[in-house]
């Protein structure tokens, strides 16, 4: 079990592919020792590409300003929680200079790192896994109303994958107004291997399959061979995806 003492770095590759069925790919994604995040363009409203671009540019940014700064001595959840409210505002200045992209909207799903835990910020239906001693947990909850539904008891969780609606966002990062995230923070074990991904990943791949894939393989290999997988249940969406080992840090 991680301690206050035990520090962590991030191994961590990222990839993208707009999948079978879509021409362009409307997914950004971001990946450093420090940040990582997954933002995918709400289909089916305009220029979702931009809106998930801007997100991923406010992160760079954000990234870029923590290099000078000590992360210990940061709150990450603020930090994050700053940031996904900086991406609202962005989205709503280009939307402003480009009325075209009025509208826009992305989902968002980051993570923090500052060497010995993570915050996390979470809106709409890109999700966030752990494999942990072979077992694959799910860290985020989708802001769908298909979910809503389960967790009403108003269908089972085999309905929800392949609810007619089940795409269907209720929280989302859009240029009109940015519902508020899911913040929260956590501590990594030595071993964990994290899993940001789109929606065109779990569309196109059940989690038992998920699971068996990330269990091996590089960081850069897994990426990879996720995206094979989504594309071979027939790729329906865009695949973005980015997988992080942690790794203890030794002087």
């Amino acid at each position: 079990m991680a301690t206050e003492q035990t520090r962590f770095i991030l191994r961590q590759a990222a990839g993208s592919h707009p999948g079978r069925r879509r021409s362009n790919n409307e997914d950004s994604v971001y990946a450093t020792g420090r940040l990582l995040a997954v933002a995918d363009g709400i289909g089916g409203q305009p220029h979702g590409e931009v809106a998930s671009a801007t997100a991923v540019e406010v992160l760079a940014s954000l990234d870029a300003e923590l290099r000078a700064l000590d992360l210990s001595a940061q709150d990450l959840s603020a930090v994050l929680a700053g940031a996904v409210q900086r991406v609202g505002a962005r989205l709503a200045k280009v939307a402003e200079q480009n009325p075209a992209t009025h509208g826009m909207g992305t989902t968002l799903t980051v993570l923090l790192f500052d060497g010995t835990h993570f915050a996390a910020a979470h809106v709409g239906d890109s999700r966030g896994y752990v494999l942990r001693a072979g077992e694959l947990r799910r860290i985020t909850r989708d802001h769908t109303l298909v979910q809503a539904l389960v967790e009403d008891g108003r269908i089972t969780e085999e309905d929800a994958v392949d609810h007619p609606r089940r795409s269907l966002l209720m929280k989302a990062l859009q240029s009109t107004g940015c519902a508020e995230p899911d913040v929260w923070e956590f501590t990594p074990e030595p071993g964990d291997r994290y899993l940001l991904c789109s929606d065109g990943l779990t569309a196109g791949a059940p989690e038992p399959a998920i699971r068996d894939v990330l269990a091996s393989g590089t960081p850069e290999e897994t990426v990879a061979n996720l995206i094979t997988l989504a594309n071979d249940g027939g790729g329906p969406d865009n695949i973005t995806i980015v997988v992080a080992d942690v790794v203890q840090a030794f002087d």
